[in-house]
């Protein structure tokens, strides 16, 4: 019998101070059965740091041919594709075909950083593509805040991130790898 996914219901405020950008989203977000909590929230974590009003959560692990998050004009162009974890120097180059801007957030420590030193080279083409890498440190802080219901709190300030559940508080240091137009 297939595992089925598990609903965690999100409010997710955001107080980007960098994008002028002050909102709340309400957020249904699927975690499918073979996804960690630790990547739930940087899935959570990077719809934050790009919030929207047009944001929206793809089908993510369960579809190969669509990103994590993505962005859509009214007329149905793919503004922007955001992507989460290592994916492959192919998926790189057809996301980058598919959407005028293209966010990788790469995140596992050491893992992260092969991957960034085998694909780098062969990135610096994309104009349209941004990595920004997430510190395991911080990742695994945001795993333990995962919760059924939540209600966050995310302030973006001269690029550092604050993430508050109730009393808790992570304090998130994005790292750009390569900066995208």
């Amino acid at each position: 019998m297939a595992l089925k996914s598990t609903i965690y219901k999100v409010e997710l405020s955001v107080s980007d101070m960098d994008r002028h950008y002050y909102e709340t989203h309400k957020l249904t977000v699927a975690k499918h059965p073979s996804e960690t909590d630790e990547r739930l929230m940087v899935r959570i974590l990077a719809f934050a740091l790009n919030a929207h009003e047009h944001l929206e959560m793809t089908k993510g692990l369960s579809t190969d041919d669509e990103p994590d998050i993505w962005q859509k004009s009214l007329s149905g162009e793919l503004e922007l594709w955001v992507a989460l974890g290592l994916p492959s120097e192919k998926v790189v180059r057809q996301s980058c075909g598919k959407a005028n801007k293209v966010v990788i957030y790469p995140y596992g420590g050491r893992n992260a950083d092969m991957w960034w030193d085998k694909i780098k080279n062969s990135t610096t083409r994309f104009e349209n593509l941004q990595v920004v890498n997430l510190s395991e440190t911080d990742t695994s802080a945001l795993a333990k805040l995962a919760s059924r219901a939540m209600k966050l709190q995310v302030n973006i300030q001269e690029g550092d991130v604050m993430v508050s559940v109730d009393n808790s508080i992570v304090y998130v240091t994005p790292v750009e790898w390569k900066n995208g137009t």
